[in-house]
């Protein structure tokens, strides 16, 4: 498959792994990007710079196909050393970055001074916009389907990918909702050259995550997920467990809630250690609406040929509208 996406990355597929805390590991990462598509690892689900350093030097080990850095910033009283975790992706000589949450422009420059590309993940048309013209090389456009968080808008991906690449000059890549082939069209079809997917990377084999959670994502339906701190104007989807229900309940309280209130439910040492033990009902477990087209737990590389073959019998299927 030829995009954009695929000849500025040095990808065979127009696929890449989304940058989950906790998930985004080297082997996780090693498996998707020697599947053809682009494997991604957290900076911030490592300690420190060093331990990302070494993170991507495992990977190396693994994997002779590109990989990518995430790299989220979020506002913080007391917040990571970012410009170290910076040092540490270019020391590791990483070509591809993906950044998320806050404006990356404070590094932009040295990213492209470093021959870096650089992909954004927006929620929004205006902020991809912004982005671009911050200078980024590609937007990553997360609809209100996604797993995480979507933002305030509450607009879909069928509206708000195609409202991205018709206005946009770099190439846009389609995020939430995505599991399959089908989506993987889909997201071609509306204007974007690449999807982006996390959930359904968490249900594979090389998933670093307890099979207890995999399992549970493959028996979700689509209607199995919650938004949390709608409240708080942070909204973020979860799979619906006991502590998704008690946060939601907590927020419905008569004159609502602080985030004081919910801390101990939602802490992220919970989360992953709910991940770690799979105790699927005593953390917070991120997950979006395509857990209803999850039915098996493959391994990265069968689940990105079986996406590829689906994604070409699609477009095959529908040249035929025009017989």
């Amino acid at each position: 498959m030829q995009t954009r996406v695929t000849r500025l990355l040095g990808i065979d597929y127009p696929i890449i792994q989304g940058g989950m805390q906790w998930v985004g590991v080297a082997e996780l990462a090693a498996a998707v990007s020697n599947a053809g598509a682009l494997g991604i690892l957290t900076a911030l689900t490592q300690p420190t710079p060093d331990d990302l350093r070494r993170e991507i030097a495992r990977t190396r080990e693994m994997t002779k196909r590109p990989f990518g850095v995430n790299l989220t910033i979020l506002p913080s009283i007391n917040p990571p050393p970012y410009a170290e975790y910076v040092d540490a992706i270019l020391d590791g000589g990483v070509r591809v970055v993906e950044t998320a949450g806050n404006s990356p422009k404070a590094f932009i420059d040295r990213f492209k001074a470093a021959g870096v590309i650089v992909v954004h993940k927006c929620t929004t048309v205006r902020h991809a916009l912004s982005a671009e013209r911050n200078g980024v090389d590609m937007v990553s456009i997360d609809g209100l389907e996604c797993a995480g968080h979507p933002g305030e808008d509450d607009v879909g991906g069928l509206v708000l990918i195609p409202a991205a690449a018709r206005v946009l000059k770099i190439p846009v890549i389609a995020s939430g909702g995505i599991a399959d082939g089908r989506g993987l069209a889909a997201a071609l079809v509306l204007g974007a050259e690449g999807v982006n997917m996390g959930t359904r990377f968490c249900a594979t084999r090389e998933a670093p995550i307890h099979d207890n959670i995999k399992r549970a994502l493959v028996n979700a339906s689509e209607r199995d997920t919650a938004l949390i701190f709608r409240t708080l104007k942070n909204t973020a989807r979860v799979l619906r467990n006991a502590i998704a229900e008690e946060v939601v309940a907590t927020e419905r309280r008569p004159g609502g809630c602080a985030f004081e209130d919910i801390r101990p439910l939602v802490a992220g040492a919970r989360g992953r250690e709910a991940l770690r033990s799979g105790e699927v009902d005593n953390g917070v477990v991120t997950a979006g609406q395509c857990v209803g087209l999850i039915d098996d737990i493959p391994s990265c590389a069968e689940l990105i040929a079986r996406m590829v073959g689906e994604c070409r019998d699609r477009f095959a299927e529908g040249s035929r509208y025009f017989g």
